[in-house]
């Protein structure tokens, strides 16, 4: 059913182009995190081409500045290719060919990784391609559904699943808080991860580059101890 004020659902609802396939519940993520990247010079990369319906959305949406990327095992999907539109032949849980990938792309504003859900695959080309992702750009994981299914490698509370890893990337976020330095300690994703956001089946993660956390105080206090007596501490 199509969502009210939403374009890219508007978009899909009365696509009269390739055929594509979209969870209804995607768009309202979309839309709020995509509009700001509306009508300015991007690089996106679409892991899982199919019919080619999603890089035409995504080139009526952003507008004629953008240059689409797709990504697929399927040789067929080179005959998608057109104008701002180039095609890479490939399986993306290949190290070798995410490597040639990035040596060939420029730099990226948003990743979209709708390709074959295996866990591998959604894994290793989170683990080559995030760090390929410019400052400030978004990369999208969609169709987590598959970490719960044992025929795509799945299963709940797995190890070694997308969700699984993705639970470990809310402790890396929040690593500058660690006490314990050997055993949890910042490293590139924390000082590279400003924010998760998780949907139904989705994950979206905002890239921007960060530096430890300051905490601030304003105010005047109206007491001189915490409960328990205490004279209060500047810091927790």
């Amino acid at each position: 059913m199509p969502i009210a004020d939403n374009e890219l659902a508007e978009y899909f609802y009365g696509n009269q182009g390739r055929y594509m396939r979209k969870w209804s519940h995607y768009f309202e993520a979309y839309e709020w995190h995509f509009q700001r990247f509306k009508g300015k010079p991007l690089h996106i990369l679409e892991i899982g081409c199919y019919h080619g319906g999603s890089l035409q959305m995504w080139r009526h949406y952003f507008g004629p500045q953008i240059h689409v990327h797709g990504v697929d095992i399927d040789i067929r999907c080179k005959q998608l290719e057109e104008a701002d539109v180039s095609i890479y032949i490939g399986d993306q849980g290949d190290d070798n060919f995410l490597n040639r990938l990035v040596s060939q792309l420029p730099p990226l504003d948003i990743i979209i990784d709708d390709g074959g859900h295996f866990m591998h695959q959604q894994i290793k080309s989170f683990d080559v391609l995030f760090p390929h992702l410019k400052d400030g750009g978004i990369y999208v994981c969609e169709d987590l559904h598959t970490s719960y299914w044992t025929s795509h490698g799945g299963g709940y509370r797995k190890r070694d699943t997308f969700i699984e890893m993705s639970k470990d990337l809310i402790d890396q976020l929040n690593a500058w808080h660690s006490k314990d330095a050997e055993s949890f300690a910042v490293n590139e994703q924390t000082r590279h991860m400003h924010s998760l956001h998780f949907y139904d089946s989705m994950l979206v993660i905002e890239k921007r580059e960060r530096t430890r956390p300051v905490e601030y105080e304003s105010g005047k206090r109206v007491f001189d101890s915490d409960p328990t007596g205490q004279p209060y501490t500047n810091k927790v």
